[in-house]
C-alpha cells in the first residue's frame, strides 16, 4: 500500500477506520483517494467516477465519521441519502445498513412503498441516516414533525446527480434543497455522478451556486473499446433460417453470441426497449442463456432477471439505459453496445459497468451494422479516451416546476410573503435568472385554479382548500401518463400496455409496432375506454415497424467528427487509394480492425466512384431524385429536425401543401410536391433570417399533437386542466386546448419543453448563417448518392425487415398481402359489399348483384369510406373519399386482382397501385418487391402526409 493510499483512509476517525478492516477495505479505490480529504473537510464536493467504483462508500464515510464524532449524531436525522432510482438499489441499502449497524448507527428507507407505520416511527425517532427518493423529499418538507427532523440534517447526498440534473425531478429537487436549506442551514452536499462534460455546471446545480469541490476519475484512459461490423460467414447465412431474418442480421445475433460466451458475465446495451425485445427474441430462438430487461417490464420480472444474472444462471443481459444507474447485478466483466451508443456519455456510463474492482481497466465491444452506425462510433469511443464528454443540459427555468413548487412552500410554512418565495426558488440553479414578474404571473394563475390564494396587493401567498390536496397528488414531475390496453383483436385477451405519449403521437389504425418481442398492427383506437385493439403479424419478415421508439439524439459534435472522417477520406480516395487503404489509415486513430473500417469506407469510395460531392463537417449536398429531396448535412439529431421543420414549413407555404420530413444526424429528408423545385430548396436556405428560426419553428409547433400533449402535461401542473375540461368527462381536444392556454406561462414551458429536448434553435440558426456567408459550402447533385441513402435503415428495423428483400422474404409479402383483408364494393349500384382475404378475390372481381367490374377495393377498416360512396349528400371529405374509391374501383376493372393485391399493402393507393401494375418486370416476385419498397416508402414519412 503507497502512501497515498494509506492518506485517504487518514482523514477518517479512529472508529471508522476499524470499521474498514472489519468490512475488508484494505485500499482505497481511486475516487476514494481523490475525494476523501475534502469530503471529510466538511465542503461541498462533487465526484465524478464510474457506477460500481466504490462511490457511495466515498460518499458516506466521511459522513458516517461526522455523525459518530464526539458530540454524537443529532436528534433528528443527520444526513439524507437521495437516489433517483424508483426501484432503490437492494445492494446499497443493504451495505450503509451494515456500516449503521457497526457503528451503532440507525440506517432507514424512505420511499412511496413505505408503509404508514414505518413512516410513523421515523417522525417520531428519526434514523440517523434516511435513504429516499427526490419525491419522498417533497412529501416530508411538508409534514410537521419530519420538518422538525430535517431541521438537523448536515449532510444531503445526491446520487446520479448527472441524471437529475438533465430532468424536471432534478430541477424540482434543487428547490427543493433550498426549501431545507430554509431549515436546516448550511449543510454539507455531495453529489456522485457518472462522466459529465460540464462538471462546474452539475457542481452549481448541486450546491445552489455555493462553492463546490470536484473530483473526477479520468474514465476514458480506462476504457477499452472495440468497434466491430461482423463479417457474413457461413454459419450466418445458415443461421438466418432459424432466425427468420436474412444472413446480416444472423451476422450480428452470432457475434454477440460469440462475445458472450467469451466472457464470464456480459451486459448487451440497446437502444431501445423494441430493438431489446427484437433480439431477446432471436437469443431466445437459440435457446442462449441471455434475459431481456427494460423499463417496462414488471418490477417482479426485472428482479427476476437481475437475480438470475448475478448467480451466474444467465451469461448475458440485454437491457436499455434502465441498466445504466446503479441497480446491483453483480460483477460485470464486459459490455457490449448493439449499434453506436448515440452519444459519449452513454458508451462511458455503459462500459463503465465492467470491470471497476480496483481501477480495472472497462472493456466493451460496440457492434455496428452499417456505414453511419460505423464511423458515429469510432468517433465517440475516440472522444470517450479523450474525455471529450457532452454537457447534462440541465432543464434551466422549467415554469411547471415552479408552479407545483409555490403550493409547497405556501403548505409547509403557511402565510408566505411573495418576496420570501421569491428568494427561496431563486436560489435554485436552473431558475437563478428567473424573473419576479413571471413567478407572479405563475401564483396569479395558481390562484384562479384555487390551488393558492395570491393577495397581489398585499403581496402575500396563503393556502387554500385544494392546497394540501395538490402537493401530495403533485410530489413527482414525472408526468402522470394515461395507459392504454392493448387487446388482440381476435381472441380479445390484453397483451399490453402502451404509453399516452406513443398514442397520442404515432397510433394511427394501420400502423404497426412491436410489444413482446412481436409484431401487431393496430386496428382500431378507443380513446374513451383507452383500448388500442390488434391484431397479430405472423411473420415480420417482410413488415416495417412505422413506430420503433425515440431515438437518443446524436450531439452536433458527433456527427461533426463523423463530417470530418468523410473530408480525410475523400482526397485519399480521388488520388486512387481504395476502401481498404483509407481503412488502415483510420485504424492508426480509431479502435476498430480492417474489415470494420473497410466496409465503413467502401460507401466513401462508392461516392467517389459516382462523382458525386462527398458531404463533410462543412459542406452540405443537396441531392433530388423525383421528389425526394435530401440534404446531407453533419449537425447532428436536434440541428437537422429543427431546419427540417424550417425547410418543411417554409416549402410547404410555397406549394400550398405539406411536406413530408425525417431527419437523423446527418441527413434531412423531405418529400415534396412536384411544384417545389431544387432552387426553391436553395433559396430558403440562402434567404431565410437565421434570426426567424425560433418564431418559424414555433408556428410550425402551434397546432401540433405533439405540443398539445407537452401543454397537457403542463398545464395539470398548473391545475388549470381540470378547469378547461369543463363539467364534461372525457378528453379536452388539442385545438381547444391549445387555443385556451396561448399567451400563459403554461404554453410558454410546453414550448420551452419542446426546445429544450427536441430541438436546437442556435445551432441551426448558426448553419443557415454559415451558409449565408459563405462558410458552409452547398452543392447540389441530380440523383441519389451512396452516402445520401445510408440512411434508410435506422434503430431496431432491420432486425425485424431486412433493407434487400431476399427470396424467403418476397415469398412473405406474397403471404401476408393474400392473407390481408379487403373490403370489396360495388361502385355502381352501391349495394353489395363483402369483406374478404385478397386470397379469395377472383381474377376479374364483379358485383352479383349487378353484374358490373367497377368494384372498390377499399382497406378492412375504411367503413367511412363505404359511408361516403353511399350517401346521397356529402361533405367535402367525403367527396374526397368517394373519388378516392372511384379510382379504386377503374384500376380493379382494368387489372382485376392484381391490383386489389397491390392496394391492400399498407400505404398503398390507387396512385402508388397504379404505379407499381404498369411497370414492365420480369417475374412476380419483382412485382411484390416494388410493393415493399412503396410501404418502406410510406412507413418512413406516414406521420407527415396524414
Amino acid at each position: 500500500m503507497t502512501d497515498g493510499d494509506v492518506a485517504a483512509f487518514t482523514h477518517l476517525g479512529s472508529t471508522v477506520r476499524g470499521a474498514l478492516s472489519e468490512r475488508g477495505f484494505s485500499t482505497p479505490t481511486a475516487p476514494q483517494r481523490l475525494a476523501i480529504p475534502p469530503l471529510a473537510a466538511g465542503q461541498n464536493t462533487l465526484v465524478i467516477a464510474p457506477t460500481g467504483s466504490g462511490k457511495t462508500e466515498t460518499a458516506m464515510l466521511p459522513v458516517f465519521d461526522h455523525l459518530v464524532a464526539d458530540d454524537g449524531p443529532p436528534e433528528g436525522f443527520g444526513a439524507l441519502y437521495v437516489t433517483p432510482l424508483r426501484a432503490l438499489n437492494r445492494d446499497m441499502r443493504e451495505r450503509l445498513e451494515w456500516w449503521g449497524e457497526y457503528l451503532g448507527l440507525e440506517v432507514d428507507v424512505r420511499h412511496g412503498d413505505t408503509t404508514q407505520y414505518q413512516r410513523g416511527k421515523q417522525a417520531e425517532n428519526p434514523p440517523d441516516v434516511l435513504i429516499t427518493t427526490p419525491e419522498t423529499v417533497q412529501a416530508m418538507l411538508t409534514g410537521e414533525r419530519l420538518r422538525e427532523a430535517l431541521q438537523d440534517v448536515s449532510h444531503v447526498v445526491i446520487d446520479e446527480v448527472h441524471e437529475l440534473a438533465a430532468s424536471k425531478r432534478g430541477a424540482q429537487l434543487a428547490i427543493g434543497l433550498e426549501r431545507l436549506h430554509d431549515l436546516a442551514g448550511e449543510m454539507q452536499r455531495i453529489g456522485l455522478s457518472a462522466t459529465v462534460g460540464d462538471p462546474e455546471d452539475v457542481g452549481q446545480f448541486l450546491t445552489g451556486g455555493r462553492p463546490c469541490e470536484i473530483r473526477e476519475i479520468d474514465v476514458g484512459s480506462n476504457v477499452d473499446v472495440a468497434v466491430r461490423q461482423p463479417e457474413i460467414t457461413e454459419e450466418d447465412k445458415e443461421l438466418s433460417g432459424t432466425l427468420m431474418t436474412d444472413a446480416s442480421t444472423a451476422s450480428h445475433v452470432r457475434l454477440i453470441r460469440d462475445v458472450v460466451a467469451d466472457h464470464e458475465s456480459t451486459l448487451i446495451f440497446v437502444n431501445t426497449r423494441q430493438t431489446a425485445e427484437a433480439l431477446g427474441s432471436r437469443f431466445k430462438e437459440l435457446d442462449l442463456p441471455i434475459g431481456v430487461h427494460h423499463g417496462s417490464l414488471s418490477k417482479e420480472a426485472r428482479i427476476e432477471v437481475e437475480d438470475r444474472f448475478k448467480t451466474g444462471e444467465l451469461d448475458g443481459l440485454l437491457c436499455t439505459s434502465s441498466m445504466e444507474l446503479g441497480i446491483d447485478v453483480g460483477r460485470v466483466d464486459h459490455v457490449i453496445q448493439y449499434k453506436s451508443p448515440r452519444q459519449v456519455t452513454r458508451l462511458l456510463q455503459r462500459i463503465g459497468r465492467a470491470g471497476h474492482r480496483q481501477d480495472e481497466v472497462s472493456s466493451g465491444t460496440i457492434v455496428t451494422t452499417r456505414p453511419d452506425d460505423t464511423f458515429e462510433a469510432l468517433a465517440i469511443a475516440r472522444r470517450a479516451r479523450e474525455g471529450e464528454v457532452e454537457p447534462a443540459a440541465i432543464h434551466e427555468g422549467s415554469l411547471d416546476v415552479v408552479a407545483n413548487q409555490i403550493p409547497g412552500i405556501v403548505q409547509s410554512r403557511g402565510d408566505t410573503r411573495f418576496r420570501e418565495a421569491y428568494d427561496t426558488v431563486t436560489r435554485a440553479y436552473p431558475f437563478r435568472d428567473l424573473p419576479e414578474e413571471t413567478l407572479r404571473e405563475i401564483c396569479s394563475e395558481l390562484h384562479r385554479n384555487r390551488i393558492v390564494w395570491f393577495d397581489e396587493g398585499e403581496d402575500r401567498l396563503e393556502t387554500t382548500g385544494g392546497t394540501w390536496q395538490y402537493v401530495y397528488a403533485n410530489l413527482s414531475m414525472i408526468p402522470d401518463e394515461e395507459t392504454y390496453e392493448v387487446h388482440d383483436i381476435a381472441s380479445g385477451q390484453q397483451i399490453g400496455t402502451l404509453d399516452e405519449r406513443f398514442v397520442v403521437n404515432f397510433a394511427q389504425p394501420g400502423e404497426v409496432f412491436v410489444q413482446r418481442g412481436e409484431m401487431w398492427r393496430i386496428a382500431e383506437i378507443d380513446d374513451e375506454e383507452g383500448k388500442v385493439k390488434v391484431s397479430p403479424i405472423e411473420d415480420p419478415a417482410g413488415e416495417v415497424p412505422s413506430w420503433i421508439g425515440q431515438e437518443i439524439p446524436v450531439p452536433a459534435a458527433v456527427a461533426q467528427e463523423v463530417g470530418e472522417i468523410r473530408a480525410v477520406a475523400q482526397p485519399q480516395l480521388e488520388t486512387g487509394a481504395d476502401a481498404a487503404a483509407v481503412g488502415r489509415e483510420l485504424a492508426h486513430r480509431y479502435p476498430a480492425d480492417e474489415y470494420t473500417l473497410t466496409e465503413a469506407c467502401d460507401q466513401l469510395e462508392k461516392q467517389i466512384e459516382a462523382e458525386a460531392p462527398m458531404p463533410t463537417a462543412d459542406r452540405i449536398v443537396l441531392e433530388r431524385q423525383g421528389r425526394t429531396i435530401v440534404l446531407n448535412a453533419c449537425f447532428g439529431h436536434t440541428a437537422n429536425e429543427t431546419l427540417g421543420r424550417v425547410l418543411s414549413a417554409l416549402l410547404g407555404q410555397r406549394a400550398g401543401s405539406s411536406v413530408g420530413l425525417e431527419t437523423d444526424p446527418y441527413r434531412i429528408e423531405l418529400e415534396v410536391p412536384s411544384s417545389i423545385a431544387t432552387s426553391d430548396v436553395v433559396e430558403v436556405l440562402e434567404d431565410t433570417d437565421p434570426d426567424h428560426v425560433e418564431t418559424i419553428v414555433e408556428l410550425g409547433l402551434k397546432n401540433s399533437d405533439a405540443l398539445a400533449f407537452r401543454l397537457a402535461q403542463v398545464s395539470a401542473k398548473f391545475g388549470a386542466l381540470k378547469r378547461w375540461q369543463g363539467q364534461g368527462s372525457g378528453r379536452i381536444s388539442n385545438e381547444r386546448l391549445l387555443a385556451a392556454l396561448e399567451d400563459t406561462p403554461m404554453y410558454e414551458e410546453a414550448v420551452r419543453e419542446v426546445f429544450h429536448e427536441d430541438l436546437d434553435i442556435e445551432r441551426a440558426s448558426a448553419v443557415l448563417a454559415g451558409i449565408q456567408s459563405g462558410e458552409l459550402e452547398l452543392v447540389t447533385q441530380r440523383g441519389r448518392t451512396p452516402v445520401g441513402q445510408g440512411g434508410r435503415s435506422s434503430s431496431g428495423k432491420e432486425l425485424l425487415a431486412p433493407e434487400n428483400a431476399d427470396a424467403s422474404v418476397i415469398e412473405t409479402v406474397r403471404e401476408r398481402l393474400q392473407n390481408d383483408r379487403v373490403i370489396l364494393l360495388c361502385t355502381h349500384c352501391k349495394d353489395w359489399k363483402v369483406k374478404t382475404k385478397v386470397k379469395r378475390v377472383s381474377d376479374q372481381p364483379e358485383c352479383p348483384e349487378c353484374g358490373s367490374t367497377r368494384i372498390a377495393s377499399l382497406n378492412p377498416w375504411a367503413e367511412e369510406v363505404v359511408q361516403a360512396v353511399r350517401a346521397a349528400e356529402k361533405d367535402e371529405e367525403q367527396e374526397r373519399m368517394t373519388e378516392r374509391a372511384y379510382r379504386a374501383a377503374s384500376l380493379v376493372q382494368s387489372h382485376g386482382k392484381r391490383a386489389v393485391t397491390a392496394m391492400a399493402a399498407r400505404g398503398v393507393g390507387p396512385h402508388n397501385a397504379a404505379q407499381i401494375i404498369n411497370k414492365l418486370r420480369e417475374n412476380e416476385d419483382e412485382f411484390y418487391r416494388d410493393i415493399l419498397s412503396k410501404e418502406r416508402e410510406y412507413a418512413r414519412t406516414q406521420s407527415f402526409w396524414d
